[in-house]
């Protein structure tokens, strides 16, 4: 199985007229955050696959159709929030799907650094896994796997992370890896200027992925 991953910036060899034949073996498609829906929809409609998106910490001009907020102001702007309401693209934020035979879960911000929308304390973000323990626990007892691909938009703390406040990833998806072993953790948030940054990494039975501006994630023979 071939998955298109994308994250945190438009890449011109996606965002083309050829994108699906040059993506043509591809199975589906997974966003890790920080791009905007129009995007995604440009994927759904020339691809013809499935998308499924995590929100990151920019690109929120519609988190408020997805999530209720307390901001106000921000609600009055974007409009109320409308279980119904969506796009092509499918949403995997702090919910668990089903892609033909693999198993998807996802979360979506980042750790909070100014007090923004979609941003989490540790505390914060390990409520929000624990609330996904019910659908993992259903999904062992049906396929006798929690899931197979975990998507985030930040990284495991220590795990392609930065130093900043911004760019600290999260203890708490590390318990998550070791308790519920998903085959891979997708995530973006961490850009990549340099050839030399390391982009897949191995934590306890978890393949680390960053997903920055597309990667190609071949589950049967490797990644690239």
């Amino acid at each position: 199985m071939k998955i298109l991953c994308v994250s945190d910036q438009i890449d011109p060899l996606v965002y083309s007229t050829s994108v699906k034949e040059r993506y043509k073996d591809v199975d589906f498609v997974i966003s890790a955050g920080d791009l905007p829906m129009e995007y995604l929809d440009f994927i759904v409609s020339a691809m013809n696959k499935p998308v499924y998106f995590v929100f990151g910490n920019h690109n929120l001009n519609e988190f408020g159709l997805y999530h209720r907020v307390d901001d106000r102001e921000y609600a009055q702007r974007i409009g109320k929030f409308s279980p119904d309401f969506g796009h092509g693209a499918q949403y995997l934020g702090f919910t668990t799907k089903r892609e033909g035979k693999t198993l998807l879960a996802g979360v979506s911000g980042s750790k909070r650094y100014n007090k923004g929308l979609n941003q989490y304390t540790e505390s914060q973000m390990k409520r929000k896994l624990l609330s996904l323990v019910p659908r993992l626990l259903i999904n062992r007892l049906l396929y006798g796997r929690y899931l197979d691909i975990f998507v985030t938009h930040a990284s495991p703390a220590g795990i392609h992370d930065k130093s900043d406040p911004c760019h600290q990833g999260f203890e708490c998806f590390k318990w998550f890896m070791r308790k519920f072993e998903p085959r891979y953790l997708i995530h973006g948030h961490i850009h990549l200027y340099d050839l030399q940054d390391i982009r897949v990494s191995r934590y306890e039975k978890t393949t680390v992925i960053n997903a920055y501006s597309h990667f190609i994630l071949d589950t049967d023979e490797g990644s690239r």
